[in-house]
C-alpha cells in the first residue's frame, strides 16, 4: 500500500518512507499499522505508540526518523475499532472526539494487547523497544511493566505513569519524559515517582510544557525535543539496539 502524501514545512510535498499495512490483533480485529523499514543495518524492532489524535501525519514522521536511525517501526491505528482512519487536530470536534475514543470508547487494555501483538510480529528479529507520547507514553510506560519481551521503553508525558501505573518497576530498563509546566501532570506526581526509586527506570524533567516532543504543538520545545530522542537513541543502543 503506498504511503501517505504529507505537506513539508515549506508546503512541499512530502511522501511517507513507510506504508499503511493490515495486522490482526489478539481478538481477531484487522487494524491499521505504519510500518517503517530501516534504513541500513537494522538495530531493531520498535513499537511507537500513538497520541490520542491517531497515527497522523506527526505520528508517521516520527516512524521514519525512527527507520532513519536503523530501525523497524510498527505503530498501531489503535483506535480503528471505533473509528478507523481517525486522525484529529489539536482543538475542535475532532479534538473532543479523541477525547472521547481515548476515555470512553477504546479499552486501555486492548490498546496493550495491540502493542504487545506488534512486540510479537518483531521480536523474532533481534531486540524490540517501544516509545509512545501521550497516551500512548502510558501505554509504552505500562508495557514496560508487563511485557517480557522488551529490551527497553522510553515513555513521553504519559499521565497514568505516576497515578495509575507509578508503583510497579518496569521489567526492562525504562526512561520516562516529563515536561516541568506541564498543566495535565502535576509534578508532585512526578517527584513522587523519582521518589519510588525504581532500578530499572529513569526519570527525566525539561523545562517545557505537554507534548513539547512535537512540533505540530504550541508547546513544542526543540531542545528537550532533541534531548529526550538521543536519551532513547542511546537507552537503545545499550540495550542491544
Amino acid at each position: 500500500m503506498r504511503g501517505f502524501d504529507t505537506r513539508g514545512p515549506n508546503g512541499e510535498e512530502e511522501q511517507d518512507m513507510g506504508e499503511m499495512i493490515r495486522m490482526t490483533m489478539d481478538d481477531g480485529a484487522e487494524i491499521a499499522v505504519y510500518h517503517a523499514m530501516p534504513e541500513g543495518e537494522r538495530r531493531g524492532g520498535l513499537v511507537l505508540i500513538q497520541e490520542i489524535f491517531g497515527v497522523t501525519d506527526h505520528i508517521r514522521e516520527l516512524c521514519d526518523d525512527y527507520a532513519a536511525d536503523g530501525y523497524e517501526v510498527l505503530s498501531p491505528a489503535l483506535f480503528d475499532r471505533e473509528h478507523p482512519g481517525f486522525e484529529s487536530d489539536y482543538s475542535g470536534p475532532q479534538f473532543e472526539r479523541a477525547v472521547q475514543l481515548a476515555r470512553e470508547l477504546h479499552p486501555f487494555e486492548q490498546s496493550l494487547k495491540d502493542a504487545q501483538t506488534c512486540i510479537d510480529a518483531l521480536k523474532g528479529r533481534g531486540p524490540v523497544f517501544i516509545t509512545g507520547y501521550c497516551y500512548g507514553g502510558s501505554v509504552a510506560w505500562r508495557m514496560a511493566q508487563i511485557s517480557p519481551d522488551l529490551a527497553a521503553a522510553s515513555a513521553y508525558y504519559g499521565s497514568l505513569v505516576p497515578t495509575t501505573f507509578g508503583d510497579a518497576a518496569p521489567q526492562c530498563a525504562t526512561i520516562a519524559h516529563f515536561g516541568r509546566f506541564d498543566a495535565g501532570i502535576p509534578m508532585e506526581g512526578v517527584e513522587a515517582l523519582i521518589a519510588k526509586d525504581h532500578p530499572t527506570a529513569q526519570i527525566f524533567v525539561y523545562e517545557a510544557g505537554h507534548g513539547f516532543n512535537s512540533d505540530r504543538r504550541k508547546d513544542y520545545h526543540e531542545a528537550s525535543a532533541d534531548l529526550a530522542k538521543e536519551r532513547t537513541l542511546m537507552l537503545f543502543e545499550a540495550c542491544g539496539g
